[in-house]
């Protein structure tokens, strides 16, 4: 990350060769199709060299950034493509910055590869726990980005039932990684 903080071009292709296979993975259960992700991609790594200096290293690391700057990125595609109307934001360097890119809390751990590899069996087993309902408000939130209102008009429930699912589903998936 330092290297392509100076641009050097070379440490941005290694950087697309380590992660490339990875990123496109959680874009392409994302995007609609495969020219949308194929694009998306490339998004991705154009807003790295870009924005590089925007990852701080002191509070995530580059495989948690770059996978959250994915799925941001992959969802806020999803997102215009549903909701392209005039009331729709913008998208310039300011929303970029702010909808976009990664921000982590200082005190937040940060997982690697190969943490996230070692636990992925485990985070399956804790997903598999959980009712049809969670699994279903967990992927209209997570992967198609709808925000919970919206969750509450496509399933035509009030928005408390929706946020108390997800609330359900999230503190059922903490306890049962907690317990493991």
């Amino acid at each position: 990350m330092q290297e392509i903080a100076r641009f050097e071009s070379r440490a941005l292709e290694e950087l697309y060769d380590r992660y490339s296979p990875l990123l496109y993975t959680i874009v392409k259960k994302i995007a609609p199709d495969q020219a949308t992700a194929d694009q998306i991609l490339i998004e991705i790594f154009v807003i790295v060299w870009r924005k590089i200096s925007k990852f701080d290293p002191s509070t995530g690391n580059v495989f948690s950034w770059l996978v959250t700057l994915a799925r941001n990125k992959a969802v806020d595609t999803l997102r215009r493509e549903r909701l392209a109307t005039a009331t729709t934001q913008f998208y310039d360097d300011d929303y970029e910055d702010y909808n976009i890119l990664p921000s982590f809390p200082p005190d937040m751990d940060s997982l690697d590869f190969n943490t996230a590899f070692t636990l992925k069996p485990k985070i399956e087993q804790a997903l598999g726990r959980l009712t049809d309902t969670q699994k279903y408000v967990l992927h209209l939130a997570y992967y198609e980005g709808y925000a919970v209102d919206e969750i509450a008009d496509k399933l035509n429930v009030p928005v408390e039932t929706v946020r108390s699912k997800v609330m359900a589903a999230l503190h059922s998936l903490r306890d049962s990684l907690v317990r493991e």
